[in-house]
């Protein structure tokens, strides 16, 4: 049987469509102290003076199907900050706090506490402070439960990576993810599922299921290089794919030649399911968590906080891996 996103029910252009329909009608904008300066972006900006609010909000998505599975919640948590931190640095904002929303059929206290872990433990690491939150039981909306989060960063209004800036002749380099994150989990759960595997079997050292739950990689990295070296443009890799680049500039070619090795989950997921190399591409990260697009001179300068140039930005217009075209 031949897989792709959109027979396991997520159909990407459904989804945009979708977005276009609440954006052409959701168009306020509020006047004065606090206006935007910034939408439709990884991430929001309001005007606070010389410095922008950032405001971003997601959620783990499926990947919640495979810890209730396994009854494994200690590391989603991880997740719910991650997806949004990373929209944050995205633009270049350093993240600051964040408040979570967990949505259960049944409160279950010690599954709060699994999570409440996870959170704690992408608290940490982002430095940033769970400033409040939100519980509710759902009875008859939630089948299991739902996590996600809204998270807040500062940057300074000069200061916003938005992708105006890049230009042909940057260079693509990549940050490697951690493995398969928090996006392409429908399809990659699918395929498990219809060849009669069981998220306990083995993969290597681990469960199938335990390389599922490995937390997303939070990029922090990012405020690193930002601060030593020039930056065009920031991608974080998350639903949509590489077709990602599109929210930086339309109007030139992202050309990823030289893509890092994906990890062997992927090729795992594209052999058992017959996925093809294009919609794997437009899945996952594929090993390439977040991109940072720099000038030729800046290369040396990424390379040291572990980014690997895999392409680089071309005239014309696209997205292309290899010989694929991604958008």
């Amino acid at each position: 049987m031949k897989f792709d996103y959109a027979k396991t029910g997520v159909d990407i252009s459904k989804t945009e469509k979708a977005i276009n329909a609440l954006t052409s009608i959701v168009k306020y904008r509020r006047r004065g102290f606090g206006g935007p300066i910034l939408v439709s972006h990884y991430a929001g900006v309001i005007d606070l003076g010389d410095y922008g609010v950032a405001i971003t909000t997601d959620g783990v998505g499926t990947k919640i199907l495979v810890g209730i599975a396994m009854k494994k919640f200690d590391t989603l948590g991880i997740d719910c900050v991650a997806a949004n931190v990373n929209d944050l640095l995205a633009i270049g904002a350093e993240p600051l706090a964040m408040v979570d929303y967990i949505a259960m059929q049944k409160i279950d206290e010690n599954i709060v506490a699994e999570i409440a872990k996870g959170l704690e433990e992408g608290c940490r690491i982002a430095n940033i402070t769970l400033v409040a939150g939100e519980t509710a039981t759902l009875t008859e909306m939630i089948n299991g439960f739902d996590l996600a989060g809204t998270a807040i960063g500062v940057v300074k209004k000069d200061k916003i990576i938005t992708g105006k800036d890049v230009k042909p002749g940057d260079v693509i380099m990549a940050l490697p993810s951690s493995g398969i994150h928090c996006n392409g989990l429908t399809l990659a759960r699918k395929v498990i599922e219809a060849n009669g595997l069981s998220y306990f079997d083995k993969f290597g050292n681990k469960t199938i299921g335990e390389e599922l739950l490995t937390p997303t990689k939070i990029y922090m990295e990012v405020l690193e290089i930002i601060k030593n070296c020039e930056v065009h443009g920031l991608a974080h890799i998350t639903g949509g794919a590489f077709r990602k680049l599109k929210r930086l500039r339309k109007d030139v070619k992202y050309v990823i030649d030289s893509p890092l090795k994906p990890q062997e989950i992927f090729k795992f997921i594209q052999k058992l399911g017959n996925v093809d190399e294009l919609e794997m591409y437009r899945t996952f990260n594929m090993g390439m968590g977040f991109l940072v697009i720099v000038p030729e001179k800046s290369v040396s300068c990424v390379e040291k906080f572990g980014a690997k140039r895999v392409g680089y930005i071309d005239e014309g217009e696209g997205v292309f891996v290899k010989d694929l075209r991604i958008d």
